[in-house]
C-alpha cells in the first residue's frame, strides 16, 4: 500500500475501502477511465484506445471531455483539481 507524507491513524472501515480501490486498479480495463466532472466520478469509455475529447473547433468552442462516453457515475466523494 502506497504512503503518504501524514500520519492517520485510519479506520478499518478505511483501510478496507483502500484495498478494494488497490484491487480493483489491479483489474481495471484499458478500455475505461475516470473523470471528476465537478465532484461527480464518472466512469468513461475510451474512444480509439485514448481518453474520450470533443474537438475544438475554429471558434474555440468544443474540446474537453466529451460527455457522450460517460457509461456510470460512481458516488464517491472526489475533486478534480490540481494541489
Amino acid at each position: 500500500m502506497s504512503k503518504n507524507n501524514h500520519a492517520f491513524d485510519l479506520t478499518p472501515e478505511e483501510k478496507s475501502a483502500i484495498r478494494t480501490l488497490r484491487a480493483l486498479e489491479k483489474k481495471w480495463p484499458p478500455s475505461l477511465w475516470l473523470f471528476s466532472a465537478s465532484g461527480t466520478l464518472c466512469v468513461m469509455r475510451c474512444k480509439d484506445g485514448e481518453h474520450a475529447m470533443k474537438p475544438l473547433d475554429n471558434s474555440n468552442n468544443g474540446g474537453g471531455v466529451d460527455p457522450d462516453f460517460i457509461v456510470n457515475t460512481i458516488n464517491i466523494p472526489n475533486d478534480g483539481g490540481d494541489w
